[in-house]
Order: C-alpha cells, then sequence, then structure tokens
C-alpha cells in the first residue's frame, strides 16, 4: 500500500498490551431519539498517549466523544447504553455527578469558546475558583503553570488582563486548552480542535498536543487524515457508528486489516 502522509510511528501492539489503560469503554452505544448512532463501541486508551478518530462526516466521531464526559445526554431525548471506565470507576453509575466526570475529562471543541467579557487569567481559573479550596496566590501561579502547559504564556503574560476574545484564533484555541486542563483532567478530549484555524495555528496546536500527551491522555477526533497519521500513537475507524478498526496509528496508516478502513485512508470514499 503506498504512502500518503507522514506517519507517526512511536508505538506499536506491544506498547498498548503493557500500557496502563486509563479509560475503558465497553459496549458503548449512543441514541437520538431511536436513532442508535454509536453502536457497541469496545476500546481501551492508553495512559500518556494520543488517539485519533476518523471516519466520514456522520458516522458518530464526535457523538462518540461526547459520550466520553457524559455531554451527550445533556442533549434533549439521547440515551447512553453501556460503561465507561476511568481508573476503574463506571462515570455512567447513577451516584456519579457529571460535573466530577466532566473535571476529570476535560473537553475542546471545534471552535474556540473563551468566555465572553472574561480575561485571560479569569478565562484559565474559572474552574478551579468555582470549585473552591484555592487562594489568590494559588490562582496565580496555576494560570502561569496552565498557559505554559498550552504554550501561551510568553504571547499573554503581559495580556492577562485583556478580554479572552481579543486573542487570535489560534491563542484563543490554546485558552481553552489552558482552561481544560486548569482542573487537571485524566483525559482531554479535542473535537476537530484545528478545523477552524489557519495552518500556522493549526501546526502550533498539534506541537501542544505532541506536549500534553506527556501528562494526559489524548482522544482526538480528526477529519485531517494527514494530522491523525502525524501525531497519534493509535487511530480508530469509525463507520456508520461503529468501530471498524483500532490499531496503533503505523499499522492502520501502512497495512489496514479492514478494507473499509483502506479505501476510506486512500480516499476512495467519505
Amino acid at each position: 500500500m503506498n504512502k500518503i502522509v507522514e506517519i507517526n510511528k512511536t508505538y506499536c501492539d506491544n506498547d498498548f498490551k503493557n500500557a496502563v489503560k486509563v479509560l475503558k469503554v465497553d459496549n458503548l452505544s449512543a441514541y437520538f431519539g431511536d436513532n442508535k448512532v454509536v453502536k457497541n463501541i469496545s476500546i481501551d486508551y492508553a495512559a500518556q498517549s494520543i488517539n485519533a478518530i476518523i471516519g466520514p462526516s456522520g458516522c458518530g466521531k464526535s457523538t462518540f466523544l461526547r459520550c466520553l464526559n457524559r455531554i451527550h445526554e445533556t442533549v434533549l431525548d439521547t440515551k447512553v447504553e453501556g460503561n465507561v471506565l476511568l481508573d476503574g470507576a463506571d462515570i455512567y453509575e447513577s451516584t456519579i455527578d457529571p460535573v466530577e466526570v466532566r473535571k476529570k475529562i476535560g473537553m475542546v471543541f471545534q471552535r474556540p469558546n473563551p468566555f465572553p467579557g472574561m480575561s485571560v487569567f479569569e478565562n484559565v481559573i474559572i474552574g478551579p475558583k468555582l470549585h473552591g479550596g484555592y487562594s489568590k496566590v494559588d490562582l496565580n501561579k496555576l494560570a502561569e503553570n496552565c498557559l505554559k502547559k498550552a504554550a501561551l504564556w510568553d504571547e499573554v503574560k503581559d495580556k492577562l488582563n485583556k478580554d479572552g476574545t481579543s486573542l487570535s484564533g489560534g491563542q484563543q484555541q490554546r485558552l481553552c486548552i489552558a482552561r481544560a486542563i486548569a482542573l487537571n483532567p485524566k483525559v482531554l478530549l479535542m473535537d476537530e480542535p484545528t478545523s477552524a484555524l489557519d495552518p500556522i495555528a493549526s501546526a502550533k496546536i498539534e506541537e501542544l498536543m505532541k506536549e500534553l500527551k506527556n501528562d494526559y491522555t489524548v482522544i482526538l477526533v480528526t477529519h485531517n487524515m494527514g494530522q491523525a497519521a502525524r501525531i497519534s500513537d493509535y487511530t480508530s475507524f469509525f463507520m456508520l457508528g461503529e468501530l471498524i478498526e483500532h490499531s496503533p496509528t503505523s499499522d492502520l496508516f501502512t497495512n489496514p486489516k479492514n478494507k473499509q478502513t483502506e479505501d476510506y485512508i486512500m480516499r476512495r470514499f467519505g
């Protein structure tokens, strides 16, 4: 099979078998009304890895992602079946507070969404401030650390009191990443985080994701197969709500096990 993209060859099957599994998805299905849009997905996610989800539009990628921190259930007339285990605990247990789930499984959306009317500093610390237990000194340190982790500190350290929406699109997205990691999550979900950005800003986000995997498990939905191939350790291919294949990225792009996967990555459809 011809190589069509630059491929990350960091991980292999043995690495996955030996890795600590942070998130385990077991027989997960999701519905809008009676329409089953995610169908019996089972998959494990390793610590300190980037996991891409690819597939044609409407195949259930984003819905699946939103099930992983219980955002899907906030939409009217939806339902989730199955289990999602974070460090062994099912996030869908009736006794589990969804707010606590979203502290541990953060999310960054397709379009940058800094809170309007809030400064750069306020955008970062809003979550910890609402949950309480932080002094002013603590919040100052936290904001600086998160902005540094988001590769944004040097660009905004003199603009902390400016409205977060005054930043460029790429800076706003990195601000949203800083806001997400301020709650110290175990898992960071990213739904097409570069699709609204120019190529330079997108490249910065890709480099940032490589750094973030040192501290978090990153799960990324992307339509950009080149992006998935460049930065992810593992890639899943979804089709019509089903998980067709999940493999180390280098294997999936160079030696896919399923004909549908091969047809998609060779752009024969989708």
